[in-house]
């Protein structure tokens, strides 16, 4: 077991390690716009992004000038790049994708946009804060023959792949149990920006609070990990532990997902100490526990302790998201399973029978 174990990380290792250059010639950036600013990542891909010369910001549509104001301040952008809506922002710029930084319940809206003008998206996690509205999206992204992909940071973690390759190997035998913990003090305690406040605690705009803020990670991972398969049954308790604070959201939830030889527990909160997205995943014979986003702790059959060690890096192109959606969009690569339509439809199920449990104290059994 122990050779298979080395084979399985050397494999790894062989996966990760970089392609040759290309010709000396730089391809053309990916033309992408951005709807909505509302949403704290956008934050995230201005810092990281402008700098690239592989990715071209051509239109910004967002319905609040100053707010866009603001970011243009910041990052030194033009002015020009302002449009007060995305359909005049796709009808004047002919974008070859669109990033979507709008609150979830607004991601419907941003892909039926799209889907009129076959214009491909990425929204960040997750993809919808009902099922209705998941389902809705998939009509328009098949009838469009559009890709709609979904962003989770946890999809770039060498960690979390680290573990499904153990698990897919047969190092750590059957899955039977997955414990995911993921979330934070909480968006006011971390001093979120007001206007990404603003919709996180509002049940409609997020679908809840905490439960779909982040148990959407969990239930990403664990269909990940299942291949696709969806659970038998989803079970939910959530909290108002700080109602002083979140009045109108929860933020503590658990998630039980039942299948027939496994089981997941979704821990997502406002409540943590500190930020953590961490993964337990135990097989019938072993165990891998993901330690933030490179570092993994396996304990292999017979073993009477675990061992820590990093992971392999993820390799390009699936080792961040832009570059990943150049892959899909212009090499014509699968969709990765985290960030895929199939997967995040299944995820808006879960959230969706989750609040319903949670609601009704009832156990959720999905249809067949």
């Amino acid at each position: 077991m122990r050779l298979q174990f080395l084979s399985v990380i050397f494999s790894l290792t062989l996966l990760a390690t970089p392609a040759p250059s290309r010709a000396a010639d730089s391809p053309a950036p990916l033309r992408v716009a951005i709807a909505g600013l509302v949403h704290g990542h956008a934050e995230g891909f201005f810092s990281h992004s402008l700098s690239r010369d592989d990715i071209q910001i051509v239109g910004i549509a967002e319905p609040d000038r100053a707010l866009f104001d603001r970011y243009a301040a910041k990052y030194k952008l033009d002015a020009s790049l302002y449009h007060a809506d995305l359909d005049e922002l796709l009808r004047a710029t002919h974008p070859q994708a669109v990033l979507g930084y709008t609150s979830t319940f607004d991601h419907r809206k941003v892909i039926e946009t799209c889907a009129r003008y076959s214009v491909p998206v990425m929204v960040e996690k997750p993809l919808a804060t009902t099922y209705e509205d998941a389902k809705a999206i998939a009509a328009a992204a098949r009838a469009a023959k559009i890709q709609v992909l979904v962003n989770y940071e946890t999809s770039w973690y060498p960690s979390n792949r680290a573990a499904y390759e153990l698990l897919r190997s047969g190092a750590i035998g059957d899955l039977r149990k997955v414990v995911v913990h993921d979330g934070h003090e909480g968006p006011k305690e971390i001093n979120v920006g007001p206007e990404f406040l603003g919709w996180l605690t509002d049940p409609k705009l997020n679908g809840g609070g905490a439960l779909f803020d982040f148990g959407c990670y969990g239930a990403d991972l664990m269909t990940y990990l299942m291949d696709g398969v969806r659970p038998l049954t989803v079970t939910a308790v959530t909290q108002r532990i700080k109602p002083d604070i979140y009045p109108r959201v929860d933020d503590e939830a658990t998630i039980i997902l039942t299948y027939p030889k496994a089981q997941a527990i979704l821990q997502a909160s406002w409540n943590w100490p500190y930020s953590r997205k961490d993964m337990e995943v135990y097989g019938r014979t072993g165990s891998v526990i993901t330690i933030a986003n490179n570092d993994i702790s396996v304990r292999l059959p017979h073993e009477r302790v675990a061992s820590t060690r990093a992971a392999a890096p993820i390799a390009a192109p699936n080792n961040d998201s832009l570059t990943y959606l150049r892959s899909v969009l212009l090499d014509g690569a699968k969709p990765d399973a985290l960030s895929s339509l199939e997967t995040n439809v299944i995820v808006s199920e879960i959230l969706d029978a989750a609040s319903r449990s949670a609601s009704s104290g009832q156990t959720i059994r999905l249809p067949n």
